[in-house]
C-alpha cells in the first residue's frame, strides 16, 4: 500500500445548512466522523484544513491535526494546495481530498483512491464512481456522472445524462446490463506538485458551465483515472434532510 496523506477541507459556512461541520451526529460533530473514517483508512497522516477558529477549537477536543488556511479560497482544492505548501510536501506525495460533509465514507474508498493514483504514475488525479441503478437518478442535476475510456481514464464529467442514448430514455434493463452509466463519487487523489499546477490554472469555461471543478483538469490535458468503488458510498450531507438520514443511520 502506498503512503498517502488525507486532507479534509472543512468550511463552517454553508448556504443550505449553516454551521454544517459542527452539526452533531450521535453526539459528535459531523467533521469528527469524517476524521475518524480517514484515520481508519491506511493514511499515514490526516490533516483538517480550515479557516475558522470554531472548527480548530472543536478539532482540538479530539486531538486532530489542524492547518489554518486563508479565508478567501474559492474551493477545497485551493485549500488543499495551501496545506501542501505549508507542510512542505514532496512533489510526489499522494494527497487524498476527503470532503468534510461525508461522515459515513468507507475507509476502504479512501485507501482505494490513493492506491489507484499510485498504480498509475502517468496520471495526475484519481477518483471513484459507482453504477447508477435507478433511471430516475439520471435526470437529477445533483447526480454527477462520469464516462471513461476502456482503460479507466475520464473522458467527461457532467450533470447531464451521459451517455445519452439516441433511441430514447435509459431503461432499468440497460442499467443492469451495462456499467457505462456511472455516478461520480466526490473523492480525489492528487500528487502535491499537480495540486499547485491545478490551482494556478484559471477556471475553465466547461467547469463554469457545469459547476464541476474536475473539468479544469481535463480541459488542461490532465489524466484523471476512475475506478469503480470497492464498497457502496453512503450519502453525504448537503441539507437538513440528508443530516436527518445520516443521524438515523448512525444512532
Amino acid at each position: 500500500m502506498t503512503e498517502f496523506t488525507v486532507v479534509i477541507p472543512v468550511r463552517y459556512g454553508s448556504t443550505r445548512l449553516p454551521g454544517k461541520p459542527l452539526k452533531l451526529i450521535a453526539g459528535k460533530p459531523m467533521f469528527q466522523w469524517v476524521w475518524q473514517q480517514s484515520i481508519a483508512s491506511k493514511a499515514g497522516r490526516v490533516v483538517i484544513a480550515t479557516d475558522d477558529v470554531r472548527i480548530e477549537q472543536a478539532a482540538a477536543k479530539f486531538d486532530a491535526e489542524v492547518v489554518m488556511t486563508r479565508s478567501d479560497h474559492l474551493s477545497g482544492t485551493d485549500r488543499l494546495a495551501e496545506v501542501a505548501r505549508t507542510l512542505n510536501f514532496a512533489d510526489d506525495e499522494v494527497i487524498v481530498n476527503v470532503q468534510g460533509d461525508e461522515p459515513l465514507i468507507p475507509p476502504a474508498l479512501i485507501s482505494q483512491v490513493a492506491q489507484l493514483l499510485a498504480d498509475n504514475p502517468t496520471a495526475q488525479m484519481a477518483t471513484l464512481s459507482e453504477p447508477v441503478t435507478d433511471p430516475v437518478q439520471l435526470s437529477d442535476p445533483n447526480l454527477v456522472q462520469v464516462v471513461t475510456d476502456r482503460l479507466g481514464k475520464a473522458l467527461y464529467f457532467s450533470r447531464a445524462n451521459i451517455p445519452s442514448p439516441r433511441s430514447g430514455p435509459v431503461e432499468s434493463e440497460q442499467l443492469i446490463k451495462s456499467s457505462l452509466w456511472q455516478r461520480h463519487i466526490g473523492i480525489y487523489a492528487y500528487r502535491a506538485q499537480f495540486l499547485q499546477e491545478f490551482v494556478s490554472w484559471p477556471p475553465a469555461e466547461l467547469e463554469q458551465i457545469e459547476a464541476l471543478e474536475q473539468l479544469r483538469a481535463l480541459w488542461n490535458g490532465a489524466t484523471v483515472m476512475v475506478a469503480q468503488a470497492c464498497e457502496p458510498s453512503p450519502i453525504g450531507v448537503d441539507t437538513q434532510a440528508d443530516l436527518d438520514q445520516v443521524r438515523a443511520l448512525a444512532e
